[in-house]
C-alpha cells in the first residue's frame, strides 16, 4: 500500500510537467507505431482499402490541408464585418534635443522625452461588395471539399483497380504455373512414347518447345505481379520494403440490378464536380455583381482617440528635466466615400465576368454529357462481362474435358501430341479468358459505384436475375 502510494506521487509531477500538447504528440506517435506494425503484418482485405487510402495516402492529406486553408480564408473574410482597431505610436519614445540661436531675443533650447499614441477604430457598416465576397468565399470553401471528396473517390476507386489488378496477376501467375506443369507431363509422356519406340522426335521437340514458351510466359506473369504489387504499395503510401498480403482468389465483389433510368438521375444529382460548375458559376455571378456594386458607397464609422506625453521643456532659455505636459483628443465621425466614376472600368469588368459565368453553365452541360457516356460505358460493358462470367466458365469445363480425352487418345496411339498441345494451349486461354472476365466485371461494378454513388448488392438476388437456367446464371459465381 505504501509503496503504490509512492507511485502515484512520483506519477504527479510528472504528469504536471507533461504539457497537453506533448501527450497529444505522444498519442500520435503510437498510433503511426501501433499503425506501421499493423501494416507490416497485416492481411488487407478488399474492404479495407477506403480507411487504408483515408489515413495513409499523400495526396489526399495534401488536399486536405488544403481545405483547411480554404476554411481560414472563408473565415478571414467575415471578419471584415466587424470594426477594426489600429494603435500607433510615433516614437515609443522619442527624444528631441536642440537649440534656437536669435539676435534679437534670447537662444532657446529643447530637450524632451514624447510619446504620442493614437488608437483608430473603423467599421464599415455599409459596404455593397463584402456581402457578395464573403458568399463566393463560402462557395470557395464547398468547392475545396468537394475537391477532396472527388480525390477521395477517384484515389479509392484506383487503388481497388490496382488491387484487382494485382489479384488478376496471382491468378494469370497460377494459370502459367499449371501450363508448365502441363507442358512438363506432355514432354514426359512424349520422351516415354520415344524411348519405347512409339513415338517420334519431333513429338519431343514440339513438347519442349511449348514447355519453354510457357516457361516465358510464366517468368513474364512473375514480373508483371511484382510490378502490380509495388503500384498498390505506391497508392496505400507503404514502404517497398514492408509485406502484406491480400485475398489471391479472384472473386465478384458484387452485383449489379439497379436499373440504367436510376443510374444515370443519381449520378447526375450527386455528381460533386457538376456541383462545383454550379458554385463556379456562382462565384462569377457574385464577382460580376460585385463590379457594379464597387460604383456604390461606402459608409463607415470612424473613431480616433490620439494623446500625446512629454517630458522636459522645449523652446525655453532654461531646460527643466521635471517638467511634464500631456494632451489628448477624441474623434468619432460618419464617413463616405464613393468611387463613383471610372471611364466603365467596372462595366466592362462586370461584361467578362458574366460571360465567363455563361461559359461555366456551358461546362455544365458538356460535363452532364461525359457524365452520361461512362456510366453507359460501365454499364454495358458490366453486362458485356457477366455475359463472358457464364460463357468462360464453360469453356473451363469443355476445355479440360477435351484435353482429358485427348491425352487418353493420345496414351493408347489414336491421336498425336499436337493434339494434345493444342487443347492445353486452349485450357490455357480459356482460364486466362475467365480469369480477365472476372477482373473486368469487378473493375466496371467499381466505376458504377464511382460514378452513380449507389451501392452494390453484396449478395446475388435471383428473383431479380433475368436469366431462366439458374444454373448458369451470376448468381452462381
Amino acid at each position: 500500500m505504501f509503496k503504490t502510494l509512492i507511485n502515484y506521487c512520483l506519477l504527479i509531477p510528472i504528469l504536471l510537467i507533461m504539457t497537453p500538447k506533448s501527450i497529444a504528440q505522444a498519442e500520435i506517435l503510437d498510433k503511426e507505431t501501433t499503425e506501421k506494425k499493423l501494416l507490416k503484418q497485416r492481411h488487407i482485405k478488399f474492404d479495407d482499402i477506403p480507411n487504408i487510402i483515408s489515413n495513409r495516402n499523400l495526396e489526399l492529406k495534401s488536399l486536405e490541408k488544403l481545405v483547411q486553408a480554404s476554411s481560414f480564408d472563408l473565415s478571414s473574410k467575415i471578419s471584415q464585418r466587424y470594426p477594426k482597431l489600429n494603435l500607433n505610436a510615433s516614437g515609443f519614445p522619442q527624444y528631441l534635443y536642440s537649440e534656437s540661436f536669435n539676435n534679437n531675443s534670447n537662444d532657446t533650447k529643447t530637450s524632451q522625452y514624447q510619446i504620442n499614441p493614437s488608437l483608430n477604430l473603423r467599421w464599415d457598416i455599409i459596404d455593397p461588395t463584402r456581402k457578395l465576397e464573403i458568399i463566393s468565399f463560402k462557395n470557395r470553401y464547398e468547392i475545396a471539399r468537394n475537391n477532396y471528396k472527388i480525390k477521395k473517390q477517384d484515389l479509392i476507386q484506383e487503388a481497388k483497380s490496382r488491387y484487382h489488378k494485382y489479384q488478376k496477376s496471382i491468378q494469370d501467375e497460377k494459370n502459367a504455373q499449371i501450363a508448365v506443369e502441363l507442358s512438363k507431363t506432355s514432354l514426359q509422356d512424349a520422351n516415354a512414347k520415344l524411348e519405347v519406340g512409339i513415338g517420334t522426335k519431333f513429338e519431343v521437340l514440339e513438347a519442349n518447345s511449348q514447355l519453354e514458351r510457357d516457361i516465358q510466359l510464366l517468368k513474364e506473369k512473375t514480373i508483371a505481379k511484382e510490378i502490380n504489387l509495388i503500384s498498390l504499395k505506391e497508392i496505400f503510401n507503404i514502404d517497398p520494403e514492408e509485406d502484406f498480403t491480400i485475398d489471391e482468389k479472384q472473386k465478384l465483389i458484387g452485383f449489379w440490378f439497379h436499373p440504367l433510368e436510376k443510374i444515370l438521375k443519381s449520378g447526375l444529382n450527386n455528381s460533386y464536380s457538376l456541383k462545383n460548375l454550379t458554385l463556379q458559376d456562382s462565384i462569377k455571378r457574385n464577382q460580376a455583381q460585385n463590379f457594379k456594386n464597387a460604383n456604390l458607397p461606402i459608409i463607415y464609422i470612424s473613431n480616433s482617440l490620439s494623446s500625446s506625453f512629454s517630458k522636459g521643456s522645449a523652446l525655453t532659455g532654461q531646460i527643466d528635466p521635471d517638467r511634464t505636459s500631456s494632451t489628448y483628443s477624441n474623434k468619432i465621425s460618419l464617413n463616405l466615400t464613393w468611387n463613383f466614376f471610372n471611364a466603365g472600368q467596372n462595366n466592362n469588368s462586370f461584361k467578362a465576368k458574366q460571360a465567363e459565368a455563361e461559359s461555366e453553365k456551358l461546362k455544365f452541360l458538356n460535363l452532364q454529357n461525359i457524365i452520361k457516356t461512362n456510366i453507359n460505358r460501365a454499364y454495358l460493358n458490366l453486362l458485356k462481362n457477366k455475359d463472358k462470367l457464364i460463357s468462360t466458365k464453360q469453356e473451363i469445363i469443355a476445355s479440360k474435358e477435351a484435353l482429358r480425352l485427348a491425352r487418353l487418345r493420345y496414351d493408347v496411339g489414336v491421336s498425336t501430341l499436337k493434339d494434345v498441345l493444342i487443347r492445353q494451349k486452349e485450357l490455357t486461354l480459356s482460364q486466362s479468358k475467365n480469369i480477365d472476365a472476372i477482373y473486368n466485371y469487378n473493375i466496371n461494378l467499381d466505376k458504377l459505384e464511382r460514378l452513380t454513388f449507389l451501392l452494390k448488392d453484396k449478395e446475388c438476388n435471383s428473383d431479380i436475375n433475368t436469366n431462366e437456367d439458374f444454373k448458369d446464371s451470376i448468381c452462381d459465381y
